[in-house]
């Protein structure tokens, strides 16, 4: 099996920041796509950041400048460093992988997400 867990939600006033981890881990050949995403209530999941399969970045326009995605492939973790936050920002995080397991299938695999609460 794969699990992917993340950490680092929390409570933050407006202007602050917060890391996120998403660590992998199971029976895993090889992690191809990573990204985050989040869920405002009321909201469709949109995607925050992400890296593609060629590692390079990507990031919604609404984060660009104040979230930075980076990731550790020895230790199958990704973060996500977010500044300057805002009450907009407020939802559930979820970490998302493409991962190859030992058998060769390949699979698309969500944690349980993190909140995150922007507030004063």
């Amino acid at each position: 099996q794969v699990q992917l867990v993340e950490s680092g939600g929390g409570l933050v006033q407006p202007g602050g920041s917060l890391r996120l981890s998403c660590a992998a881990s199971g029976s895993i050949f090889s992690i191809y796509a990573m990204g985050w995403y989040r869920q405002a209530p009321g909201k469709q999941r949109e995607l925050v950041a992400g890296f593609t399969s060629g590692g390079s970045t990507n990031y919604a326009d609404s984060v660009k400048g104040r979230f930075t995605i980076s990731r550790e492939n020895a230790k199958n973790t990704m973060y996500l460093q977010m500044n300057s936050l805002k009450p907009e920002d407020t939802a559930v995080y979820y970490c998302n992988a493409h991962i190859q397991r030992p058998t060769g299938t390949v699979g698309d695999y969500w944690g349980q997400g993190t909140q995150v609460t922007v507030s004063s």
